[in-house]
């Protein structure tokens, strides 16, 4: 039975891989168009198509994510970005706007260590550039909207194009999963307005961080947190994890 369902899957996953939206198709830079993207497993249309806007990226980045887990192909391309001077701005959740965030008080499962891993990996991410942010180059902000969590992903470069999509940009959104995505083209500058306004929405409750020191240390994390988060590290799950999450 469980040999019979995994060669379902893989012919389902099979047949995904070659489906694509079907879309009228019109030139590039003859005005505001909207393409549909489908991806799933490595290489995907989708995948490509994040990658190729941020090597195309000329004056800037904007990134929104909950779950700050980005994948080596993006980080690199991220890195390669701020080599070459483009401004780099990411939006990313506060671990109590996670969905998977505990409060103090409340019964501890492992699931709750989630928003604590994003937060150092955040936090290593922002200690490597710390160069970056004092020039202003790289900007991080943290959303914070007490009694709300944030799940808003997207990705905007330049004053051009703007992907939203369900992706995480994490190795899971990247690797496993049925994702989707909406590239607006817009080379006239038609859809600059509302993008803007929704922009300027996402900055209101996420102030920047100066440097990684403002995210806190891992000394401050709840005790459960710590002593879950030291076992994975010991017993070397860690990088396993991140590759599914």
């Amino acid at each position: 039975m469980r040999r019979s369902l995994r060669g379902d899957i893989r012919r389902l996953r099979a047949r995904l891989r070659r489906m694509a939206y079907e879309a009228p198709t019109s030139g590039a830079g003859q005005g505001l168009r909207v393409v549909p993207l489908l991806g799933v497993g490595r290489g995907n249309p989708l995948n490509r198509a994040l990658c190729a806007l941020l090597a195309a990226a000329r004056t800037q980045i904007i990134i929104s994510t909950p779950y700050f887990n980005p994948p080596r192909v993006l980080m690199r391309e991220l890195d390669h970005a701020l080599a070459r001077g483009v401004r780099v701005e990411l939006i990313v959740g506060d671990r109590t706007a996670n969905d998977f965030y505990i409060a103090p008080g409340e019964p501890f499962s492992a699931s709750g260590a989630l928003p604590y891993l994003y937060e150092d990996n955040l936090r290593a991410f922002t200690r490597r550039r710390h160069a970056a942010i004092a020039s202003g180059q790289l900007q991080v902000r943290i959303w914070n909207d007490p009694g709300h969590t944030f799940h808003a992903k997207g990705v905007w470069v330049d004053q051009r194009y703007s992907l939203l999509t369900g992706n995480n940009l994490n190795p899971r959104g990247f690797n496993l999963d049925l994702e989707n995505g909406l590239l607006i083209d817009d080379p006239q500058g038609q859809w600059l307005g509302p993008r803007e306004a929704e922009l300027a929405e996402l900055r209101r409750h996420a102030p920047k961080i100066g440097s990684a020191e403002e995210l806190g240390v891992k000394t401050e994390h709840p005790k459960e947190v710590r002593r879950f988060l030291r076992r994975l590290r010991y017993s070397r799950l860690e990088p396993l994890i991140k590759r599914v999450l």
